[in-house]
């Protein structure tokens, strides 16, 4: 009889609790690198390692996020959900010996760390081995392509029991995929626009054609000039004004405007047919940089952006509506036009 009771009063406890408010069970996932995972069937707390992860979890749910890795400048802050600017900075794993304040992490109490798998399997042995020590789940998506993009909208809503949302942020991911896939496929070899990818305050930092920090030139249908197998995952490869010079590309795309203004005024450059034609673009960068460094799910928005520069007349679009429709959409913005005039550099 007392073991009766006992085991009724058992039951009753385990009933309790799942019943209680903040009780999580724990649900096993499958992450985009194969492994399995527990975390809470019902996250409410995700410490994004990096950038990348963070951008994701934002168009996702931005409530979600325990925090930011880096502060936010005010031209930033224009174009995201005033709540999650002014969460904590936490820190994270984002190059050049950059780490998270553990203590900070660990008192934001995350369900689980969101990482992404990148090639640098040191890199990940670091965040595995903190995971480890924190007792926290690692959970890891893969962002090398945009359509991997697609792939972890879809992964990180079916998991954070968002599905519909991530299926609509995948589905407009798929219709610009789609929508430049066969404009790409029509161009001639002979005909796509030669493009040089300028990094750094003089210029002269690029990226190899077969480097994932320049996937839009050629899903764009350019044609990078820096021809080669990237050295690292890191890119940033220096050049010589001499090889841009021979390379004679038509559009020069410029991560920062201190070069873009340099280039348009340097005598030097203007043996370059980009800078004598006035095709000196630079990239839009809010809230997050369309093109690279870090990558984001703006790349998306991004191709379509590249697609039209380079061909206005094969991809004709109204840039200005489309910025308009994506800011909606995946960050929960509304611009007016001229808000997306000024994001788009005119």
């Amino acid at each position: 009889m007392n073991a009766r009771r006992s085991a009724g009063a058992s039951l009753l406890l385990l009933a309790l609790l799942l019943l209680a408010p903040g009780w999580s069970r724990a649900a096993d996932i499958v992450d985009m690198t194969g492994r399995s995972v527990t975390i809470p069937d019902r996250s409410t707390k995700i410490f994004c390692a990096s950038p990348p992860t963070l951008y994701l979890l934002y168009a996702l749910d931005s409530t979600l996020a325990a925090g930011l890795n880096f502060p936010f400048t005010e031209k930033e802050k224009v174009h995201l959900r005033p709540d999650f600017v002014n969460l904590p900075v936490l820190g994270g794993w984002f190059g050049q010996g950059r780490t998270p304040n553990l203590e900070s992490v660990m008192a934001a109490k995350p369900d689980f760390i969101l990482a992404w798998y990148w090639h640098q399997t040191a890199a990940n042995d670091v965040i595995e081995k903190t995971a480890q020590t924190l007792g926290v789940p690692l959970v890891y998506v893969r962002l090398d392509t945009l359509e991997q993009y697609v792939k972890a909208f879809e992964f990180l809503g079916r998991i954070l029991h968002r599905e519909e949302r991530g299926k609509a942020l995948a589905d407009a991911s798929r219709r610009i995929l789609a929508d430049v896939a066969p404009v790409v496929a029509a161009i001639p070899e002979s005909e796509k626009v030669s493009v040089y990818y300028a990094q750094g305050p003089d210029g002269l930092k690029t990226e190899c054609d077969t480097s994932v920090h320049a996937e839009l030139i050629n899903l764009a249908g350019g044609r990078n000039i820096r021809s080669c197998a990237a050295r690292d995952s890191f890119g940033m490869e220096a050049v010589s004004i001499e090889e841009v010079v021979f390379g004679n590309p038509e559009v020069i795309l410029a991560k920062e405007r201190r070069f873009s203004e340099l280039a348009r005024t340097n005598p030097v450059w203007s043996h370059v047919r980009a800078v004598r034609d006035g095709k000196v673009m630079d990239i839009p960068a809010y809230p997050f940089n369309w093109f690279d460094r870090p990558p984001s799910f703006m790349r998306i928005l991004g191709l379509c952006w590249l697609t039209n520069l380079l061909y206005p007349d094969r991809f004709p679009r109204d840039m200005v509506a489309q910025t308009r429709d994506f800011y909606r959409l995946f960050l929960d913005v509304e611009l007016d036009e001229n808000q997306a005039l000024t994001v788009l550099g005119r």
